[in-house]
C-alpha cells in the first residue's frame, strides 16, 4: 500500500504528569497525529519559537508559569494566534473555565481525559482552524494587507503580507505606539468614519515611504480588523509626473489628493502652508484641463493605474 500523502497533524502537549503524557501519546499517535511534549510553560514557549503545531493541549496547572499565562504569551505571537489551544485540567469551576477561554483557549476538557472524546474535539478544532487558515491564504494570495488587534493594540492575527510589512516598522506583537494611540482614539469615538487613516513614518533610510493603517471595523469582542497600506510617495510622484503636465510640487499635491487627503492634510505632509496648497491647485486645474477636484483626482488615478 502506498504511503498516505496527507501530512500528519502535529499536537503539542504541555503537561508535567508522566501518567497523563503516556495516556495522551498512546491515544494520539495511533489516531494519526505527531506528538511533541513540553513539561513546562517556559519550555513550550521556547519550543514554539522553532515549531508551529496544529493544536496545543495545555495543562492549566503547572510549575513555573501556569497554563493560562502560557496561553496568553503564545497568543501574542502572530504566527501562533490561530493555533487552537485546548486546556486540560482537573479544575471544573466556572471561574477556571472562563479564565481558560479568556486566555485564548478554544476548548476546555477536564481530567481524567477521555481519549476518544479528546481526539474528536481535536479533529473539530483542526477543521475549523484549517478553514480560517485557508481564508487567510486566500487573502495573502490576493495581496491583502490585513490584521486584527484588540483595543490595546496587541495583535490577534495578521496575513503574511501584513505581518511582513508590520515587522519592518514595529517588530513585536503590538502595533506601533502612534497607531495604538490612534486606535484608542478611534474606538472612543465610534461615530466617526471607520475608514479613517493614521500614518506612521518608516525608518529614515526610506524617507519617501509611508505606511498607513485603516480601521475597517469590529470583527468580534475586542477584535478589530485593520488594513495596512504601504505608500512610496517618491516613486509614485515620479510615475505620475511622467504622465501629467505638472511641476514636481504640483504633482505631489495631486498625488495626495488622489489618496483622499484634505488640503490641510496635504499642507502638513508637504510641510507648506494651507495657502500654498490652494495656489498649487489653482495652477494645476488649467494644466490638466479640468475645473474640479474630482476630475483632477480621476486623472491621477487613471495615470497611476496605467503606469
Amino acid at each position: 500500500m502506498p504511503p498516505d500523502p496527507t501530512p500528519r497533524p502535529t499536537i503539542l502537549i504541555v503537561d508535567d504528569e508522566p501518567t497523563m503524557l503516556r495516556l495522551l501519546i498512546d491515544s494520539l499517535e495511533p489516531a494519526g497525529f505527531n506528538v511533541l511534549v513540553a513539561l513546562q510553560g517556559e519550555m513550550a514557549l521556547v519550543l514554539l519559537e522553532q515549531v508551529t503545531p496544529d493544536v496545543i493541549l495545555l495543562d492549566a496547572l503547572m510549575p513555573g508559569i501556569d497554563g493560562f499565562e502560557t496561553c496568553r504569551r503564545l497568543k501574542r505571537r502572530p504566527g501562533l494566534a490561530l493555533v487552537p489551544v485546548i486546556f486540560m485540567t482537573g479544575l471544573t469551576d466556572t471561574e477556571s473555565v472562563v479564565a481558560g477561554l479568556q486566555a485564548g483557549g478554544v476548548d476546555y476538557v477536564t481530567k481524567p481525559v477521555v481519549p476518544n472524546e479528546l481526539v474528536a474535539r481535536i479533529r473539530v478544532h483542526l477543521a475549523n482552524a484549517q478553514l480560517t487558515r485557508s481564508a487567510q491564504r486566500a487573502m495573502d494570495a490576493s495581496g491583502r494587507f490585513l490584521l486584527a488587534a484588540d483595543a490595546t493594540g496587541r495583535l490577534r492575527w495578521a496575513t503574511h503580507q501584513a505581518a511582513k510589512l508590520l515587522g519592518q516598522i514595529a517588530p513585536g506583537a503590538e502595533l506601533p505606539p502612534e497607531m495604538r494611540d490612534w486606535l484608542a482614539a478611534r474606538l472612543a469615538q465610534p461615530q466617526e468614519t471607520p475608514g479613517s487613516f493614521a500614518t506612521v513614518l518608516p525608518a529614515p533610510e526610506a524617507p519617501g515611504r509611508r505606511v498607513e493603517f485603516a480601521l475597517i471595523g469590529q470583527m468580534a469582542e475586542d477584535e478589530y480588523l485593520l488594513r495596512i497600506v504601504e505608500q512610496d510617495a517618491d516613486h509614485d510622484v515620479e510615475r505620475l509626473q511622467a504622465r501629467v503636465p505638472l511641476t514636481r510640487r504640483e504633482t505631489e499635491v495631486l498625488l495626495w489628493l488622489a489618496r483622499g487627503k484634505s488640503n490641510r492634510d496635504i499642507a502638513q505632509i508637504l510641510n507648506v502652508s494651507h495657502r500654498t496648497v490652494n495656489k498649487h491647485l489653482e495652477q494645476m486645474y488649467p494644466k490638466l484641463g479640468v475645473e474640479t477636484r474630482t476630475s483632477a483626482v480621476a486623472i491621477a488615478i487613471r495615470a497611476l493605474e496605467g503606469a
